[in-house]
């Protein structure tokens, strides 16, 4: 991986911790994925209609199934990451829904696929569950607790697994069927909009106090979310998967940093130690 890469994960990364923090601050709120869905869409808008009219390109059946499916992967991963950011911190709920999809996409090779791991690779593998351990904290006293940390950590976990699914999906879709990262999150966004349309249909009332409210927030993510996502799909047209994917994931330190730092969340030390250990499992578990 060169430099310039290297640079672009990096930056991709503060980006996304950056609008991720925004959506925590607006929460649940009624609308608010639709209307930063609305943002992101509007901005794409007039990049496709450039591609198109200077490029004319010639999408097959299969990259249409392709730009769809990954529409319909980020709602989900949308809609389950704002449902964490409602109902807890974003110290606990970001770094583990980071953190806990590598684990998952190594777990499944082992069972599906019947791939070994090399020492290394089973180091990383104990440090992620170390680290996922301490940042929840004892599961005993977590299961006994009230339902707010459960249903966090379990949204947590829903959205990881969206994130373990999209990244492979859109890693096939831009360096195997090469459609070119601009036309695959522009015209993904756009679908994303209208798939969440039926959302606010009989709620604008909700939706428009969420947009007085938290307008700068939705800019925010509407803008910063495409922005971090497709400087990703660029790495990933030229570097291996295992590489970018880590690297992005540096993205816990500062998320967790964040609300620690801005939300005043409690256990701050746990937590980012937790997240360090986090990001120490996935490099080891790219590099094995």
């Amino acid at each position: 991986m060169n430099h310039l890469i290297l640079a672009l994960v990096l930056l991709a990364a503060v980006i996304h911790a950056t609008w991720n923090f925004l959506a925590k601050r607006a929460g649940s709120s009624p609308g608010f994925l639709w209307i930063s869905g609305v943002v992101s869409a509007l901005l794409y808008v007039p990049v496709l209609l450039t591609i198109i009219l200077l490029y004319k390109p010639q999408l097959s059946p299969l990259q249409y199934v392709f730009i769809f499916g990954t529409a319909c992967l980020h709602v989900g991963y949308f809609f389950f990451l704002q449902r964490g950011y409602g109902a807890g911190d974003l110290s606990l709920a970001y770094p583990l829904a980071r953190g806990t999809g590598p684990l998952i996409s190594s777990i499944g090779a082992i069972i599906l696929l019947n791939e070994r791991p090399s020492p290394l690779g089973l180091l990383g593998m104990v440090l992620l569950i170390g680290g996922v351990l301490a940042l929840v904290g004892n599961p005993i006293r977590i299961i006994r607790s009230g339902a707010d940390t459960r249903v966090v950590i379990g949204y947590a976990l829903i959205t990881s697994l969206f994130i373990a699914v999209y990244t492979i999906w859109d890693k096939y879709a831009v360096s195997v069927l090469l459609i070119t990262p601009l036309l695959l999150d522009g015209a993904s966004s756009i679908a994303r909009a209208f798939l969440l349309t039926p959302s606010v249909l009989g709620r604008w009332d909700k939706a428009s106090e969420t947009w007085r409210k938290y307008w700068r927030e939705a800019l925010g993510v509407g803008v910063l979310s495409p922005m971090a996502y497709l400087l990703v799909l660029f790495a990933m047209t030229t570097s291996p998967v295992s590489y970018v994917a880590p690297l992005r994931e540096s993205s816990v330190l500062i998320g967790t940093f964040m609300g620690a730092r801005f939300l005043a969340e409690k256990h701050t030390w746990r937590r980012f130690g937790a997240a360090c250990v986090i990001l120490s499992g996935i490099v080891l578990l790219a590099l094995g």
